[in-house]
């Protein structure tokens, strides 16, 4: 029989009954351990990330590959690309009337999409404010470590082509 002196339980406890014996405070000890155990596997999982390019095998393209004709990208136009046998997206960029570079199309420090602005002549990063040269890769401004990664392209009568394995730069 309830104590009728003591005031009725809210409906919530009623719902959700919470025993005491299992809320119980956990020791420095045990948190401590709890922390180098999460760091560790931080640290670890960030090592894996870091190396992964040098881990997994690369595509080799074989051949060249024809990306587009060169009267298909207007001078100052740009066309998107992924690099067949690959998931790694790249843009096609025609700086003048007979030069074009190619870049993957991932900014070097949190790998937000790039795109050329041709008014400004470069490569920009629309997450932190970065910018890249359009003719090297290289930093121009913002915080990334370092350029982009230049695809080799080859010029022919025919079009332009991808002419390299596009991780390595080698031929």
């Amino acid at each position: 029989m309830a104590d009728e002196r003591l005031p009725a339980r809210p409906a919530w406890e009623t719902d959700f009954p919470i025993e005491r014996v299992e809320a119980q405070h956990v020791s420095r000890r045990e948190f401590a351990k709890y922390l180098v155990v999460v760091s560790g596997g931080m640290t670890l999982g960030s090592a894996v990330i870091a190396v992964k390019d040098d881990l997994l095998p690369r595509a080799a393209l074989g051949t060249p590959i024809r990306l587009a004709g060169v009267d298909d990208i207007p001078v100052g136009g740009m066309m998107q690309f992924t690099v067949p046998g690959t998931s790694l997206p790249g843009i096609l960029v025609r700086v003048d009337a007979t030069t074009f570079t190619a870049f993957e199309q991932k900014c070097t420090h949190l790998s937000c999409a790039v795109y050329y602005v041709p008014n400004h002549q470069r490569i920009e990063c629309p997450c932190h404010n970065g910018a890249f040269d359009v003719r090297s890769g290289a930093v121009i401004q913002g915080p990334a470590p370092r350029g982009l990664h230049r695809f080799p392209v080859e010029v022919r009568a025919d079009g332009v082509f991808l002419s390299a394995d596009p991780k390595t730069g080698a031929t």
